[in-house]
């Protein structure tokens, strides 16, 4: 299915007859919101795209009304990425490069982020709802995997027990990618069916795999996701769902950025305004400019209201 008025677009497919899933994810406009608020070397603009396309291919799947983010943390001239989706398909993304490093245009993820072998990665699943005393859910683990789609899979596949196979791209001008999912499959009444569904379930999806493995990454980023269905998968019979839609969407609010600074603790803050007056905060997901002033920042330390903030990702500064 082609993009509805250039419209991102994610696309849902289940191949019949066997327990195999698949989507693919077209991000552009999205996209183009995010790189216009920073200038961001060429190797960083690419993990972080395939980060942003990889995001919208796991949360499609969420059965929850929340979003889920990924972040790596890392030892390198990269710092940080950080890309949030929630169940509506809205993102945001950013990342932190140590000032002053130059970062070659072919450099790989291990040599962005992980270059000592201490880099993590995590995905926090956040509800919306939370019950009263919820924590959002987090995984933590080491960065394994030498490119974005090989960590995704060893991540869900340690954490899921899932076997996941994704193909992503970026460049300056779309974020595009495809993720492959074998289901559990469904248990058969007698041992011979057992044997005979499982059987045609992994040559479906050893085929399945085997067909995108052909895909190359500038067809990839080149080609519609109707011509890539088209062309991957003709001889097979696959149901197609009603798309999706991704859109750049930003959470941050003044109430999120006043919770940031109540974390920091009084002392902090107090000491940042006795240096600077007052305190200039801007959202490092949409630039979005923040003040707070002496009597501001006392109000926040007014009473014991807990506080909750999943990233803070801002810079305080005059």
């Amino acid at each position: 299915m082609t993009t509805d008025n250039n419209k991102d677009t994610l696309q849902k497919f289940i191949f019949d007859n066997a327990a195999v899933r698949g989507e693919f994810v077209e991000i552009s406009s999205t996209w183009h919101e995010i790189l216009q608020r920073h200038s961001y070397p060429p190797a960083v603009k690419t993990v972080l795209g395939e980060m942003l396309a990889a995001a919208a291919l796991l949360s499609a799947n969420l059965k929850f009304n929340g979003a889920i983010v990924m972040q790596i943390h890392g030892d390198g001239p990269v710092r940080l990425l950080v890309v949030e989706c929630d169940s509506g398909l809205r993102m945001r993304a950013t990342a932190k490069v140590a000032d002053g490093v130059s970062v070659a245009d072919d450099a790989s993820l291990t040599d962005l982020l992980n270059p000592g072998g201490k880099a993590r990665f995590v995905i926090t699943l956040d509800p919306a709802d939370k019950m009263p005393g919820q924590q959002p859910y987090q995984g933590i683990v080491p960065l394994d995997g030498d490119d974005m789609a090989t960590v995704i899979e060893n991540y869900m596949l340690r954490s899921e027990q899932l076997d996941t196979r994704l193909w992503l791209a970026a460049d300056d001008n779309v974020a595009r990618g495809l993720l492959l999912q074998k289901l559990p499959r469904h248990s058969g009444k007698d041992d011979q069916i057992k044997q005979e569904s499982e059987a045609d379930e992994i040559e479906t999806w050893n085929r399945a795999v085997m067909l995108a493995s052909t895909l190359k990454q500038e067809e990839l980023l080149s080609t519609d996701i109707q011509t890539l269905m088209n062309r991957l998968f003709w001889e097979e019979t696959i149901r197609v769902f009603d798309p999706a839609h991704p859109q750049f969407h930003c959470s941050c609010t003044r109430e999120k950025v006043g919770n940031m600074l109540k974390m920091l603790g009084r002392e902090e803050v107090d000491g940042a305004l006795d240096e600077l007056g007052q305190l200039a905060i801007d959202c490092d997901f949409c630039g979005k400019h923040y003040e707070f002033d002496k009597v501001d920042c006392a109000q926040l330390f007014v009473g014991d209201t807990p506080v909750e903030v999943l990233i803070a990702a801002s810079d305080v500064k005059h």
